[in-house]
């Protein structure tokens, strides 16, 4: 190891030559935002954490934003951990240390000042955005390299005067105040490892998400949480400008945005002749619509809302503590966030598009400089485009969970419509049956159980048909794969009903089948015994629900003073390798696979069968 022109910098055992961390050094507080829209935060100084200690660093997303280079190991050496704890390990000097005259070593404060943006949001009764935004979260800064830039903020450095119990109680927290839950600032380590394998593993299959960077301990439970993303934006960043009758500060936000999507090649550039502005409405329908379609097809709980904060304005998820994937489609599930009830799954598609509404109210106060009734905007052509890319992509997720790849989806919803309707109604059907039991209360909230598991017949049923295609179950033996472990003798009564919703998914499965098969030119043997492999890995059993990552987050805390940091990297690449769905992917299990005789082997075997032990829950 040795230090080179003032960088840290030490020697890769792969290579045999000097790295430098110089990107992860000019992390420093600074953002660009603090210049374009310079009333969009709070201002903080921070001082150096000297106790904190790395205890997860993520190696990919890091080689991804070039943080590292690609042929970096993937482990930990002395100079990577004293950078990231350089760049990451501190708390805000916040108004509580100001008022109570707190003695800082002036040794101790960053050379830069660090923001607490502003956005929207419902826990604050003011509804405009005056005293809301990053409770407990700072922006690090940016990162440019090939060609992108991505935002980087951490989650756990501290109480703000953003934070609803600042906002509450007309008052300042000392940070880690141990009287208030929702003010301290502070956030678990528990909590990074749950983020990180919860976002890691929605990330591998496709779904937008924050990614966690870096988690850093404190010798206690709690620490901080680094988190990176290309765009960091919420709606509620937009909206609170909005509220407040700022159309100033909204075009610069605005502007900010879509010249950041543009620079980072996630849009291409406006097309000549159209408004930018348009444009952005334009990109913002498609991302919603899909979002949403998304997260009910995969029965992802994301409590979207009015205020456009648990989201980002890039459609990806955020606050990894209110998120969950359900096993079944437990529709009728709410948090209970103390004095309101959140919305419920169903719910999500309108919230999504009551965004995109108040977005096109957003665009027509920026284009006239008029702000008009947000209601006048309800049947708007972007809401009704909304609405058509929504209906359509669902059904296009619904296809290939079947097995199919986007190019037979999209022959099949263009030649086969009745079919793929008759399909889509049985599917539903079933899909949406409660149990009879009711309404039951669950440790956050209250739900009414699901009782049929549909990932079940999609993975069994193929197989089934791999040696007669024209082979049907009764309604019994449908009703016995789908069953789940909340199914009541009552919920399996087979009524007219689903003797005509069984029989008709069949049917309407193997035309499904039948017109792929004539639409490659294959046999339909061939093409069943096709769909049957991809099937087996997009609804492999041991999906991952939110219960089931909060109890692999818990054993991997309890386990993490007998684990070196490279033990927890290889836990966790390959708890996220086991949980890659994508049958396109080279390489599924067998990235997964270690020595059960191992530590790191036992943990992830421990680890699946409380996946398993979850698979249908919430």
């Amino acid at each position: 190891m040795g230090i080179r022109k003032g960088k840290l910098a030490a020697t890769s055992p792969q290579s045999g030559e000097q790295v430098e961390y110089k990107h992860i050094a000019q992390i420093n507080g600074t953002h660009p935002l603090q210049q374009d829209v310079p009333f969009s935060y709070m201002s903080y100084a921070a001082r150096q954490r000297k106790d904190g200690k790395v205890v997860f660093f993520n190696f990919s997303l890091a080689k991804e934003m070039g943080l590292i280079p690609k042929n970096h190991p993937q482990q930990l050496n002395p100079a990577l951990k004293k950078s990231l704890i350089e760049a990451f390990s501190q708390i805000i000097v916040n108004e509580y240390d100001i008022l109570n005259d707190v003695k800082i070593p002036k040794r101790d404060i960053k050379k830069h000042r660090y923001m607490a943006t502003r956005y929207l949001q419902l826990q604050h009764a003011d509804r405009r955005g005056l005293s809301s935004g990053d409770g407990r979260s700072i922006w690090n800064g940016i990162v440019k390299t090939h060609g992108k830039t991505w935002d980087i903020t951490s989650c756990g450095t501290g109480a703000t005067c953003l934070s609803p119990a600042s906002a509450t109680q007309k008052k300042f927290f000392q940070s880690g105040d141990p009287n208030v839950s929702y003010g301290c600032g502070y956030a678990s380590v528990e909590e990074g490892f749950t983020d990180a394998l919860f976002s890691e593993s929605l990330c591998i299959n496709g779904v937008a998400t924050e990614r966690v960077l870096c988690i850093i301990s404190f010798g206690d439970s709690y620490g901080v949480k680094v988190r990176a993303g290309q765009n960091l934006l919420r709606p509620s960043h937009f909206f609170l400008h909005l509220k407040q009758n700022q159309v100033e500060r909204l075009r610069s936000m605005t502007d900010y945005y879509i010249n950041r999507q543009i620079a980072n090649g996630t849009w291409t550039p406006v097309p000549r002749g159209e408004n930018k502005y348009d444009y952005f409405l334009t990109k913002m329908t498609e991302t919603f619509a899909k979002i949403s379609a998304q997260f009910e097809s995969e029965y992802i709980f994301c409590w979207m809302d009015w205020d456009g904060d648990n989201i980002l304005a890039d459609g990806g998820i955020i606050d990894f503590g209110s998120i969950r994937q359900f096993g079944l489609f437990h529709h009728e599930y709410r948090f209970d966030d103390d004095d309101r009830w959140s919305t419920n799954i169903k719910e999500q598609r309108l919230k999504a598009r009551n965004i995109i509404q108040t977005f096109t109210q957003m665009v027509h106060y920026i284009k006239t400089g008029k702000k008009k009734n947000h209601r006048l905007f309800f049947n708007h052509r972007s809401l009704k485009n909304f609405d058509k890319i929504f209906v359509k992509h669902k059904q296009t997720l619904l296809l290939k969970k079947i097995g199919f790849t986007e190019g037979e989806a999209n022959f099949l919803q263009e030649h086969c419509k009745k079919i793929v309707k008759s399909y889509e109604k049985s599917f539903y059907y079933f899909e949406r049956e409660k149990s009879r039991r009711g309404e039951v209360k669950v440790p956050d909230g209250i739900s009414w159980n699901a009782v049929f598991c549909l990932r079940d017949i999609l993975r069994e049923f193929p197989s089934l048909l791999a040696d007669d295609i024209d082979k049907r179950l009764n309604t019994a033996e449908f009703l016995q794969i789908i069953k789940s472990e909340y199914a009541t003798k009552k919920d399996l009564k087979a009524s007219r009903g689903r003797v005509i919703r069984a029989a008709r998914f069949q049917e309407s499965y193997v035309k499904l089948i039948k017109a792929a098969a004539s639409f490659q030119k294959e046999s339909p043997e061939k093409k069943i015994r096709q769909i049957a492999k991809r099937a087996a890995i997009i609804n492999r059993y041991e999906r991952i629900t939110g219960d089931g990552v909060s109890t692999v987050g818990e054993i991997l805390v309890e386990n993490m003073d007998d684990l070196s940091s490279t033990d927890i990297q290889q836990f966790m690449e390959k708890f996220v390798a086991r949980q890659n769905l994508n049958p396109d992917a080279r390489q599924h299990l067998e990235l997964a696979h270690s020595h059960k005789k191992t530590k790191v082997g036992e943990l992830l075997e421990e680890a699946q069968e409380a996946i398993k032990n979850c698979r249908e829950g919430l």
